[in-house]
């Protein structure tokens, strides 16, 4: 199935989350250049004859470890490149904007389409090349990405049949400190401490998986209607980085991070 910005619209199944009425609004981005792509990095990252570097908003495809000294090679890096390169490379695609344009290596981050208007994150979430990887300043169509990646998911492809990418139980998140997963349990109970949010995935706070939801962050939350009292007793699927703070822990920014898994 190749995606458009039309036909996007069709893919989208029904959202494991708690937001409501998730519909496609490609409306939501802002079209704004074009540019010839000269070189893909990696199955994200495009250089444009421009000299930008434009990094696939919203997706993170399997990495090399350029830039990131003796590193390891994630499983599949080489096909993602591949398939993009396939894509676009030498081909003039269009950005779209829906959120921060710049990262903080100063790459632009943008939606795109190729020249017969495949949406490339679209095409690459579908095949299983990459997953959902989200920003607070940067929001725009991830209920898209996120079913996408969720069709990809349930048929096995590409990523999604590698154990490298398996998602994580919430009871051996401290086995992956330092990366970015996705990681599935029940909230046991959600506690506001100092204006933090503390969703605890077991009764010892100190060694259980916990999600932390900072003050600011919170109040995001509450404002766009999600309190995080909503998640207690529920099943979900968190995505973001493990860090390790009294047990393992991971750091939620915003709504589009978590899935609510039953209702």
């Amino acid at each position: 199935m190749v995606f458009s910005l039309s036909s996007a619209s069709e893919a989208l199944g029904q959202a494991d989350s708690p937001i409501k009425g998730a519909a496609p609004d490609f409306e939501q981005l802002q079209p704004d250049e074009t540019g010839k792509v000269t070189k893909v990095i990696d199955g994200d990252t495009l250089l444009l004859e421009n000299g930008k570097q434009l990094r696939l908003v919203g997706i993170q495809a399997p990495k090399f470890p350029v830039g990131r000294g003796t590193g390891l090679t994630w499983p599949l890096a080489g096909e993602a490149k591949d398939t993009l390169e396939d894509l676009v490379l030498g081909q003039t695609i269009s950005l779209f904007y829906g959120g921060a344009r710049l990262d903080r290596h100063s790459r632009t981050l943008a939606q795109a389409t190729d020249s017969q208007g495949r949406w490339l994150q679209g095409e690459l979430l579908q095949r299983g090349l990459a997953r959902v990887y989200s920003f607070a300043d940067n929001r725009a169509m991830v209920a898209e990405m996120l079913s996408l990646e969720r069709n990809a998911r349930n048929a096995r492809r590409g990523i999604w049949a590698h154990p490298f990418y398996a998602v994580r139980r919430h009871e051996d998140a401290e086995k992956d400190i330092g990366s970015f997963e996705l990681v599935e349990g029940r909230v046991l109970k959600v506690a506001i401490v100092g204006g933090r949010a503390y969703l605890n995935f077991g009764n010892d706070w100190q060694r259980d998986f916990t999600l932390v939801i900072e003050s600011a962050e919170r109040r995001r939350f509450e404002a766009e209607g999600f309190d995080p009292a909503f998640y207690q007793g529920r099943r979900i699927r968190v995505r973001g980085w493990l860090g390790l703070r009294n047990g393992a822990t991971m750091n939620v920014t915003h709504p589009e991070q978590i899935e609510v898994l039953d209702k």
